[in-house]
């Protein structure tokens, strides 16, 4: 396999992907690397000076490392430093090596935001890789926007939120929500139960849900929230059984997942007799969760360890060659990895790590990542992303039983209503809540 080469030239740049040589602008500089080659070095135009400085570049990665999110956010911390280690096997970024700095968000907003603040201001970082939940992201949001930083977040998320600040790597919800509706209305059935976690996220997307199953001639027969982290899930359990829906909408985050499925099995309900189609559950997940005890259910995501190309592979090798054998990689972590090497193109485009000069270059970049190719859109900050649907093996992996014919572009306000209408849902819950991302009395 021939090596990404980048050669320069007033201030031009001819990138090299296998045997494909595209020439574009300096004011571009859309590097569109390959994640399965290794660069023999990382170059740059910088306008501002001739010797690149030696200092490291500082990035923030703030994730739950304890708490009930830790299950899927420690995995997410391990590919986003593969990418920075992989970087700085280069030579880094402007000539300089990157530091990573990793904090423990423990599963609480207040400590994300906390956090945030610390890593921007005490820290001095130049990006911040992280958040899981909505309920920290939304925390997280002010602080970055305050002191004008920059986030990027690697989790499919309900929308309804648009940030100068932010880079949204995962899925706008008709990247990941709505298709999954549509096709399990087609496939599954027309009765749904929603089941979620009682946070901003899961209330949203059931909004959502709603709407959709409403517009399709379905029905919605029950709808239940559980605190998050609770293990208590028996009334739950019973409203499935009593209903006896066609399939379960899952928007349980964290380690409730495992609670839950074992209650749901011991119930008698089998993935054959009323399948559920998760949001949150991926590959990382099932290690914990056992994959035996949900074989035959669903998930729909925009990448999936089994998708069967070169670079894909590659991934998952130098992942495993990292991490162990016994490791998986999934679609949160792979977004987390591919927004360090979209960061790293707009620094080079920039000729600077300062946030204000960065953002800017973000709207040019493309990636050649895992799921396929990424780019961001200029005109909301979130990525165009493939989507798939997958089914649970007993090994623990994908079998992909649907993909879009192309990459789908991210419309983060769902057209059911205004944005006006759904900032105004939006409050309506954070008010609620006592100013509050989360219930804190479900």
């Amino acid at each position: 396999m021939e090596p990404f080469v980048v050669n320069i030239s007033h201030c031009g740049i001819i990138q090299r992907l296998g045997n494909m040589n595209v020439l574009k602008p300096r004011r571009s500089f859309a590097i569109a690397l390959t994640f399965f080659s290794v660069v023999a070095g990382f170059t740059s135009c910088n306008l501002q000076s001739s010797t690149p400085p030696t200092q490291p570049i500082k990035v923030g990665i703030l994730h739950s490392l304890t708490g009930t999110m830790a299950i899927s956010e420690r995995s997410v911390v391990d590919a986003t430093l593969l990418a920075i280690e992989e970087l700085n096997a280069q030579g880094g970024v402007l000539g300089r090596k990157i530091e990573p700095i990793v904090v423990d968000g423990q599963s609480s907003e207040e400590r994300f935001a906390e956090l945030a603040n610390q890593l921007i201001h005490r820290d001095q970082v130049s990006v911040l890789f992280g958040c899981w939940t909505s309920a920290s992201r939304k925390r997280v949001k002010p602080v970055v926007e305050d002191a004008d930083h920059l986030l990027f977040y690697p989790v499919q998320y309900e929308g309804l939120e648009q940030s100068r600040n932010i880079i949204y790597t995962g899925a706008a919800p008709n990247q990941q929500i709505i298709p999954a509706v549509k096709w399990s209305f087609d496939h599954l059935g027309k009765r749904f139960f929603l089941i979620g976690s009682d946070y901003v996220f899961p209330r949203t997307a059931n909004a959502i849900i709603k709407a959709q199953v409403d517009a399709l001639g379905g029905e919605i027969v029950g709808e239940y929230y559980l605190q998050l982290g609770t293990k208590d899930v028996a009334e739950a359990i019973q409203a499935i059984v009593h209903t006896q829906p066609d399939v379960i909408l899952n928007t349980i985050n964290g380690d409730s997942n495992e609670a839950f499925f074992h209650s749901l099995r011991a119930a008698g309900v089998s993935a054959d007799s009323i399948p559920t189609m998760s949001f949150s559950i991926a590959e990382d997940e099932l290690r914990t969760l056992g994959p035996k005890n949900m074989e035959g259910d669903y998930a729909v995501w925009n990448y999936f360890q089994s998708i069967d190309t070169e670079e894909n592979r590659e991934f998952v090798s130098r992942f495993k060659a990292r991490y162990g054998a016994h490791r998986v990689t999934d679609d949160p972590m792979e977004a987390g990895y591919f927004g360090v090497y979209l960061w790293a193109q707009a620094v080079e485009a920039a000729g600077s790590d300062q946030p204000s000069l960065v953002r800017p270059a973000l709207s040019d970049q493309s990636v050649l990542a895992p799921e396929g190719m990424v780019s961001v859109d200029g005109a909301t900050n979130h990525t165009w992303k493939t989507v798939r649907v997958g089914q649970i093996q007993s090994d623990g992996q994908f079998s992909i039983l649907w993909t879009s014919d192309h990459a789908i572009r991210p419309v983060p306000y769902p057209p059911y209503r205004s944005r006006t209408e759904w900032e105004d849902f939006l409050h309506h819950l954070y008010v609620g809540w006592g100013n509050r991302w989360a219930n804190p009395h479900s």
